[in-house]
């Protein structure tokens, strides 16, 4: 008898041994288990190796052509270019006095230079080499010559959109998004791709495919997220106007942390077709795609150049609303709701400071100013925005995370995602009578219960969205000045501290057009005060987040401006407005 038939008679003979059958079974498939998910993490390894690679292949071949075009144009005045504003920037392209060459080579440069501080960018689009060459068919382009960075889940053709996970890596888009090719048809070269958080679904900005990107003003601090990359590139002076999108305040955040300026417009004014996304189909609360760039005009010259007939033709479901110039400039007085704290989560001395200052600077040169506060703000919080989130208990941002680690900056935030629905309602029942704001956001992280709970849910957002603006209406606002998150985090706290998002989250689930605008610096009084801080609540979240934004003296303080939906202009007028009041002081 051999070793085969002397098996089968142990496990099988006469009268099957199942004790044996069912160990022998188990042995086996744990075994199998061990060696898939081995296998697996090794083929995740493979695929982080190889987007390493390519990156660093791209500085280098990047690095090269900067060295290369500096020998030979020795006279480029990298200084001058750097200094200028997107608006004279593209006045002097246009004129000639600038070459779109020197341009784009001097900024490639400041990019890897920052670069090299920040880990902000995850490549380098060395066919924007190919796109200078081919440049002057582009002249009447309102872009023409401009170099501009991309966020990491834009789409462009040969590149990765991963949004920093491991299940999307390998994956390179087959075309341009919608925006890349208006940006080109507009005369913009885009060069870079900058770093995001994994996920997206965070405001901090590190994955385990590019690393964690650093703030421009100190390296403690996040950029914020998710479009962090494009905060610390632009904050750290190596692109005149990039691309973002938020669905949180993830264009605003990274703005307020990095001192730049960033809009984030009425959900689909600009087309997000061709872009990734670790939460499609999730509709409580909105993305928007839109521009982040040192001033207001900036951003205002960037929506001028996307709201075109080239992008209504390719995305025919964007309204085609070309963008309102005489909106833009007009300078009649305003009338202006505004509130400083808004229950939820207690503004940081220095975001309450920075909002009273531009409060008072409105009213001298004449505007009007009107207390306003948003409705059932808990509510809103935990019902529409948190239980819409995660109205498929979180299961398709989980199933995003699988097949690799998780970065540290996201685990916390992620703990009780995956716990199962009576786990959560039994956790939320125990916490509530303690921390009834923790309790109330467990509870929300059920989500929803089936298909008819879904569309119940959208109907509450709908109705809360007509109750805002009945009482916008009641207050006859033009515009709403509100506080905006900051200083700059500490890393990690972003994930321990989603609470804080109310400032901005509030205006995706409303579909408001929002930005901000950097009207301040933390002092040392606000990091005195701050010593002081209890918060709304006096709860965990309130204690964390007084350690999240200590030690933040010198760091950009921002305001956000907020306007009606498909409002955008009136939205950028009263940002520019700020901005102008602003100047004037420093004078």
């Amino acid at each position: 008898m051999d070793r085969m038939d002397n098996f089968e008679q142990v496990i099988f003979g006469a009268e099957p041994n199942w004790t044996v059958i069912l160990t022998a079974t188990a042995c086996g498939t744990g075994a199998l288990m061990l060696f898939l998910n081995w296998f697996r993490h090794k083929q995740s390894w493979k695929k982080i190796q190889r987007a390493k690679a390519r990156k660093e292949t791209s500085l280098q071949r990047a690095e090269l052509a900067v060295l290369q075009f500096n020998e030979s144009h020795p006279e480029t005045d990298t200084s001058l270019i750097l200094s200028l504003s997107l608006a004279e920037l593209s006045k002097q392209l246009k004129g000639g006095t600038l070459t779109p060459e020197a341009v784009f080579h001097s900024y490639v440069e400041k990019t890897l230079e920052v670069n090299r501080r920040l880990n902000c960018c995850t490549e380098v689009l060395l066919e924007s080499w190919d796109q200078l060459e081919d440049i002057g068919s582009h002249k009447d382009g309102l872009l023409y010559g401009v170099p501009v960075s991309i966020k990491e889940n834009i789409g462009y053709k040969g590149h990765d959109s991963t949004c920093g996970v491991i299940c999307k890596l390998d994956l390179p888009a087959t075309g341009d998004s919608v925006l890349v090719e208006v940006l080109k048809r507009q005369g913009a070269i885009p060069f870079v791709k900058t770093n995001v958080p994994q996920s997206l679904l965070s405001y901090d900005c590190g994955n385990p495919i590019y690393g964690l990107t650093l703030n421009p003003h100190n390296p403690q601090k996040t950029p914020g997220g998710s479009s962090g990359g494009e905060g610390a590139l632009i904050g750290g002076g190596g692109s005149v106007l990039g691309m973002g999108s938020d669905i949180g305040g993830s264009i605003r955040i990274p703005s307020s942390f990095c001192g730049i300026c960033g809009f984030k417009p009425t959900a689909n004014r600009l087309s997000s077709r061709g872009a990734s996304s670790c939460s499609r189909g999730q509709k409580s609360v909105l993305s928007s795609f839109g521009p982040m760039a040192r001033d207001v005009d900036g951003l205002a010259l960037c929506m001028q150049a996307l709201l075109c007939d080239h992008m209504f033709r390719l995305d025919p479901t964007v309204p085609p609303i070309p963008f309102n110039q005489q909106v833009y400039q007009r300078s009649k007085p305003l009338r202006i709701g505004y509130y400083e704290n808004d229950g939820y989560a207690m503004p940081s001395p220095s975001m309450g400071r920075a909002l009273r200052e531009t409060k008072a600077l409105l009213e001298s040169a004449g505007h009007t100013l009107v207390p306003f506060s948003l409705p059932r703000l808990s509510y809103a919080m935990h019902e529409l925005v948190l239980r819409g989130f995660s109205g498929d208990g979180c299961a398709t941002m989980l199933s995003n995370l699988k097949g690799g680690p998780v970065d540290p900056s996201l685990r916390v935030q992620i703990i009780p995602y995956g716990l199962p629905r009576t786990v959560k309602k039994i956790l939320s029942i125990l916490i509530k009578p303690i921390f009834p704001r923790i309790g109330a956001s467990m509870e929300s992280l059920c989500g929803a219960s089936s298909v008819q709970d879904l569309w119940r849910q959208h109907a509450d957002v709908e109705d809360y969205m007509h109750e805002v603006m009945a009482e916008w209406r009641r207050c006859e606002l033009d515009v709403l000045l509100c506080p905006m998150m900051g200083p700059a985090y500490n890393h990690n706290y972003p994930g321990k501290l989603t609470s804080a998002v109310s400032y901005t989250i509030m205006y995706n689930l409303l579909n408001f057009p929002a930005g901000v605008v950097p009207v301040s610096k933390v002092t040392a009084e606000d990091e005195e005060e701050l010593r002081h801080y209890k918060g709304n609540y006096g709860d965990l979240w309130d204690k964390l987040y007084r350690k999240a934004v200590t030690g933040g003296e010198g760091l950009p303080v921002a305001v956000q401006c907020v306007a009606l939906p498909w409002q955008d202009e009136l939205c950028l007028r009263f940002m520019r407005e700020v901005e102008r009041l602003f100047r004037e002081k420093k004078k």
